[in-house]
């Protein structure tokens, strides 16, 4: 690794502090919702996921979520008692199960979304577009994509 000043344990240590803050920030914005519904973050997740990857089998939410058989299956009885979930089995092969919000999965997504867009959409539109891709490489960078 280049010897870069911002490169320095004080600013990554820096760095680790302002990513958690803002998860936690994005986070609790949304908390109030998962609340009102007594469901978590796992949940809100999942939500997350089934609104990006429509259809997406069982298999692949495990993946994506990297979480145990047994933790899905106590977020995906969660989300079938609200009703926000819905199932369909693969006309090829009718041992897969693809998972979509349901029209009330769809609205709280909505409502989650909405309020965690706020806080983003106000931080990147402060943000000239440079900054942003700059931003957005460093994530991926993070992730490892």
């Amino acid at each position: 690794m280049k010897e870069l000043l911002y490169l320095k344990d004080d600013h990554l240590k820096e760095f680790v502090e302002k990513i958690f803050v803002s998860y936690s920030k994005t986070f609790s914005d949304a908390k109030k919702i998962l609340d009102k519904y007594s469901i978590g973050i796992a949940h809100h997740k999942a939500i997350l996921l089934l609104s990006l990857y429509e259809g997406i089998t069982i298999s692949e939410l495990l993946k994506k979520l990297k979480v145990t058989k047994q933790s899905l299956n106590r977020i995906l009885k969660d989300l079938i008692k609200l009703d926000v979930i819905k199932f369909e089995k693969n006309k090829k092969d009718t041992r897969l199960k693809h998972v979509y919000l349901s029209d009330k999965g769809l609205e709280l997504f909505e409502e989650i979304f909405s309020i965690q867009k706020k806080r983003i959409y106000k931080a990147l539109l402060n943000s000239d577009s440079k900054e942003v891709l700059y931003f957005n490489n460093v994530l991926k960078e993070i992730i490892n994509e």
